[in-house]
């Protein structure tokens, strides 16, 4: 939701005690920044990894655990806010009573596919016509047949 008010104990309660990864997430097309609510069962790891590009806010909700980054323990327990900055290492342990924390980074823009520029002329992506197989010098001229350095025949486009 991109706009309102969520209760994230409400999300927590209403999720089944089985459910983890995300709970819940900040949705809406024209935001600027992502949130997630994360639940993890007892002893659960988050192996280590490598954001490199962007920066997150965590904040524990509920449970306990650790988190390394920046070769660094920090123990997480309800309430804690903890920035991790991009490109630093970091792993998230849950504890004995699981642990549920909210992220919150910029939001990274969304995959899409689209048609490719307009073509105002320039050279076709492959020149492999204009390699000479003998000698492998690439002609200047695109219209050329033959190699200027060998004479060998371009191949044809």
């Amino acid at each position: 939701m991109p706009s309102g008010r969520v209760s994230l104990a409400d999300v927590l309660r209403a999720a089944d005690e089985s459910r983890t990864g995300a709970l819940w997430k900040l949705d809406g097309a024209a935001r600027q920044l992502d949130a997630n609510l994360v639940r993890l069962r007892p002893g659960t790891v988050v192996p280590v990894h490598v954001e490199p590009d962007l920066d997150v806010l965590l904040v524990v909700v509920e449970g306990d655990g650790s988190l390394r980054h920046a070769d660094t323990e920090e123990q997480l327990t309800p309430g804690a806010l903890v920035f991790v900055a991009r490109g630093e290492r970091r792993s998230v342990t849950a504890g004995a009573d699981g642990l549920a924390y909210l992220t919150a980074h910029r939001r990274r823009p969304g995959l899409s596919i689209a048609s490719p520029p307009a073509r105002e002329g320039g050279e076709p992506a492959c020149l492999l016509s204009r390699i000479c197989p003998a000698c492998g010098r690439v002609s200047e001229d695109a219209a050329a047949a033959y190699c200027a350095r060998c004479g060998g025949r371009l191949p044809t486009p």
